[in-house]
């Protein structure tokens, strides 16, 4: 069940603006929720979904004109099918709380959607990633500037109503904010509608995440292992994705394991403990080096992969395991 304040306005919304729009903008209540509002305008109605947990959080401090539902902390999906379910347009566009619009958003959002043919059930916006200027990005820094050429992500993406009816929308699932939106947009083709991309811009600022955020990260690796459920063997290529590193770090892993099993029995399986350690550490080596030779190699990001690229593959394998367990065992829950 979702909760509600400031109620939907009367009458019918935009007229005179183009296709009928709502605006549907998940959050845990980051402070960047207020840029992302203020750069929207007052001119598209706007549904916050309030997604943090517990009944006696403050409200959120939004603007007069925007309605606010509540959906109780059960995830980014969950949100925005709280989101478009309490629309009445033909259009919903989902964007993020952490991006800001460009100038005149509304307006090039109105221009991408005209005309268009009733097969086409989405629209993504350009996305532009601002760099650090006079150095190179870090790791997490080059991560967020791979949205800039990501498919199909609800950072800015327009839904046609009728799609989301015929694919039930978001797969809740997908309890984090990763895979769930390109999910929904092979739900999507496969029910006959085309995708396309739009004109409008919007930014999506980079912001630190802390130093172990990479760490955190690797919980898509659960994530995939839907994917690969949901889709078949081929869902990356679908999505137009790469390959990905679990391989690696399952190999990694692996050799680090055995390593410290045969140091463990001592003997003459000393040698081959160490033969394995070497093998672990050229692996890890190799993995801290191919995110540190692109990005500014100040001390700090140094250490920062370092350390992260030592603890990455074994929580990446743990979080692969754990939701290939679920999926296998139908603890996934159900869809929607």
């Amino acid at each position: 069940m979702t909760r509600e304040t400031n109620p939907a306005p009367t009458g019918e919304p935009h007229q005179g603006t183009g296709p009928a729009v709502t605006v549907v903008i998940p959050t845990i209540g980051r402070p960047s929720l207020a840029a992302t509002l203020a750069a929207v305008g007052s001119g598209p109605e706007v549904i916050v979904v309030d997604d943090r947990r517990g009944a006696d959080r403050d409200p959120l401090p939004v603007p007069g004109h925007v309605r606010v539902l509540r959906s109780g902390g059960r995830g980014p999906a969950a949100a925005r099918n709280a989101g478009w379910r309490a629309a009445t347009t033909p259009w919903v566009v989902f964007l993020d709380d952490d991006v800001v619009p460009g100038p005149g958003w509304a307006r090039a959002l109105t221009d991408d959607l005209a005309r268009l043919p009733e097969n086409v059930g989405g629209s993504q916006g350009r996305l532009e990633v601002p760099l650090p200027a006079g150095r190179r990005p870090t790791d997490a820094e080059r991560n967020t500037a791979g949205l800039a050429g990501a498919d199909w992500i609800t950072a800015d993406m327009a839904y046609r109503r009728t799609a989301l009816e015929a694919t039930g929308g978001f797969d809740e699932r997908f309890p984090g904010a990763y895979r769930e939106d390109a999910d929904l947009a092979l739900r999507v083709e496969q029910a006959g509608f085309a995708l396309v991309k739009g004109e409008r811009l919007t930014r999506h600022p980079v912001r630190d995440d802390g130093f172990w955020s990479s760490v955190r990260f690797q919980r898509g690796n659960a994530s995939d292992a839907l994917m690969r459920h949901v889709h078949g063997r081929d869902w990356r290529a679908a999505i137009g994705g790469h390959p990905g590193r679990l391989k690696r770090h399952a190999l990694t892993t692996g050799m680090g394991l055995l390593a410290l099993t045969l140091a463990a029995t001592g003997g003459r399986r000393r040698r081959s403990a160490a033969v394995a350690g070497l093998a672990w550490l050229g692996l890890t080596a190799e993995f801290a080096w191919a995110r540190i030779a692109p990005g500014p190699r100040t001390p700090e990001e140094i250490a920062r992969m370092a350390a992260t690229s030592v603890v990455i593959p074994p929580v990446a394998c743990a979080h692969r395991i754990r939701g290939e367990v679920k999926v296998r065992t139908g603890k996934t829950g159900r869809r929607s």
